[in-house]
């Protein structure tokens, strides 16, 4: 059962910068790039994610409506390659392959594992905590980007061709004309501010994969699997948290992604702070 999103993250603003540090702190500190955005409480319809059934035939997760208790605070861009580079430089972060070229793109071939390795990092740099959202945030932040992962309506004597169904719409769809990760703001902003939504970047959410069962009117949750987490992006996934390559296997349902990426959220702030022309600066103590 879904409960209201409760997040306290601090009063920031929309100006404040992400993963932003004072100059004072190390000179391998991630460049000064990004910034978040700030968006009130509210409420929206969100279609659960999972794999719902009734009497052992796959049906469309219910619609619910949702809603978000306070601020929530994201990442206006996607994590980039030089940003993660500073983290595996510094021991924090699993290397993996960067991508070739500028590292100004997002950082792309992460898993689950490695989003969360970076978040940890971050948040030990800037006394914030940063962590990626869960998917009820992702969906908010994305808006109209977000799709509604509604199974088309097919024969309900054939449980399959709900599978085939979906696979064959997002097919439809199209992929990016360009798979490469690509500079911030090259697949546009969306109307909260977060560019890149539904790019040729899936991101991945801390949600676990759910298995529920809707017989006689009732959820019954028969399986929560936290090795499998929802992904996001031009719709819908869900894959296996070591998986860097989407391509690959690890779960995916319909399509796979082009690419694995992230961005965080803000829960909250420790340190005092100071805007100055936007920038995020951590105010010494004492």
């Amino acid at each position: 059962m879904l409960i209201a999103l409760k997040l306290k993250a601090a009063a920031l603003g929309a100006a404040v910068a992400g993963p932003l540090l004072a100059a004072s702190l190390a000179p391998s500190s991630p460049p000064a790039v990004g910034g978040t955005v700030s968006l009130p409480a509210s409420s929206f319809s969100y279609r659960v994610a999972g794999d719902f059934s009734r009497e052992g035939r796959p049906v469309s997760a219910p619609l619910r409506e949702v809603r978000l208790t306070g601020t929530l605070v994201v990442m206006k861009n996607q994590v980039t390659a030089a940003e993660y580079a500073h983290c595996a430089a510094e021991g924090a972060c699993p290397r993996v392959a960067m991508p070739a070229g500028s590292q100004d793109v997002p950082m792309v071939g992460i898993s689950w594992h490695d989003a969360t390795a970076y978040a940890e990092w971050i948040s030990r740099k800037t006394g914030f905590r940063y962590r990626l959202p869960t998917d009820e945030e992702w969906s908010f932040a994305a808006a109209e980007r977000a799709r509604d992962e509604a199974l088309p309506l097919v024969d309900p004597a054939d449980p399959a061709q709900a599978w085939i169904a979906r696979y064959e719409a997002e097919t439809a769809r199209g992929r990016p004309a360009i798979a490469t990760p690509q500079p911030p703001g090259t697949f546009g902003t969306n109307s909260n501010g977060l560019a890149d939504v539904g790019g040729n970047v899936w991101e991945w959410t801390n949600s676990c994969f759910l298995r529920v069962s809707l017989d006689g009117g009732a959820e019954r949750v028969s399986n929560v699997n936290c090795g499998v987490r929802v992904v996001e992006g031009a719709h819908r996934t869900y894959m296996t948290d070591f998986i860097r390559d989407p391509k690959v296997g690890g779960c995916a349902a319909g399509v796979p992604p082009s690419n694995l990426g992230f961005r965080l959220v803000v829960e909250g702030a420790s340190p005092a702070v100071a805007i100055f022309q936007g920038a995020l600066r951590l105010i010494p103590r004492g």
